[in-house]
């Protein structure tokens, strides 16, 4: 395939980004970020943004500072808040983090629409990218509706995952299905609603993928699923065949005094997805159960701690029971 061919199967996702999932208008400006790893998905994007006809600006980070970025480089952040809408797509380098804090800080603030597209791949523009996001907000919004009074959450796989969250009513759900507003900036592909969880208990069977930089590394952990002990909401064992991930887990988990802690308990609703394939953007949208340790996006659900690591995990084949009663079985939703 040559670039032409592969920029044009692109084409369809960018659309759908900029066209559905953002809606952007003529009078809005964007500030598009990228890397060198994803400039051809970037040029997809900024080819429909000149089509809307809206006024634009392209950053490519390794033109800016070296990687990984220490800081969001003051340019892009300078011009962010000029705009109405911006858009990351590039990939996680270890201990970047911080900067895409720094990024979202002005995100927040601004109160602007904002697509997180950590990690995009041609793949994800092809698979996930081109879902029928107003089918995955209708979904969205029923699992919304259904957990947002609830007081418990129990999910459970065929691979042993136990885990059960107890669900507190000071504590906000947020659903982000990929219809990206003022008021929630979200990941595309989009799909799934999450809260900051009361507490946590249980065994999750990591058999999907773990995110941030350790999901470059690591991709699909099918073959080496990672088992993590969950007591209080803080991780107390992790277990694997694979005893590099296990410890790259483990440190980046006990980055700070939070980062074992549960901060985000969600479940994925982008029914578009057909499997699972290894990287943490799209698969966290997987129908199912994921949860994150580390920073719980207070500014959003409510909770008043914080820490400066944010790491998601993902399983597969979930039941899930909200207040005894079963959502999912098998991993497929059972609501209409």
């Amino acid at each position: 395939m040559n670039s032409k061919d592969a920029g044009a199967g692109l084409q369809p996702g960018a659309q759908n980004a900029i066209r559905v999932c953002l809606n952007i208008q003529p009078h809005e400006r964007v500030t598009v970020i990228t890397d060198e790893a994803c400039r051809e998905i970037a040029a997809a994007l900024v080819r429909e943004i000149a089509d809307v006809g809206a006024p634009h600006a392209l950053f490519v980070l390794e033109n800016l500072a070296p990687r990984p970025l220490a800081a969001l480089p003051a340019a892009i952040a300078q011009d962010m808040e000029r705009s109405d809408v911006s858009i990351f797509a590039a990939r996680a380098q270890a201990n970047e983090l911080g900067s895409r804090m720094q990024m979202t800080d002005i995100v927040n603030r601004r109160r602007m629409r904002h697509a997180h597209m950590v990690n995009i791949t041609d793949q994800i523009m092809r698979e996930g990218m081109r879902a029928d996001y107003r089918e995955v907000d209708r979904l969205s919004q029923r699992v919304f509706d259904i957990v947002s009074p609830a007081r418990a959450i129990r999910a459970t796989t065929p691979a042993g995952t136990d885990v059960r969250a107890s669900l507190d009513p000071a504590l906000r759900w947020v659903k982000t299905s990929g219809l990206i507003s003022r008021d929630k900036w979200g990941n595309l592909p989009g799909g799934e609603v999450f809260t900051s969880p009361g507490e946590v208990n249980g065994t999750f069977v990591i058999d999907g993928v773990v995110g941030d930089w350790l999901c470059d590394r690591y991709g699909s952990l099918k073959g080496t699923p990672l088992t993590i002990e969950i007591e209080q909401s803080r991780l107390v064992r992790a277990a694997s065949p694979n005893a590099a991930l296990r410890d790259d887990f483990w440190r980046y988990t006990h980055t700070d005094e939070n980062s074992d802690r549960v901060g985000e308990f969600a479940i994925g609703t982008n029914i578009g997805l057909t499997s699972v394939i290894g990287h943490i953007l799209q698969d966290e949208k997987f129908p199912g159960v994921h949860i994150a340790f580390g920073n719980p996006y207070g500014a959003h659900t409510g909770a008043t701690w914080y820490s400066s690591t944010h790491i998601d995990v993902v399983g597969t084949e979930f039941d899930i029971d909200v207040d005894g009663v079963r959502i999912m079985e098998h991993g497929r939703f059972l609501l209409t």
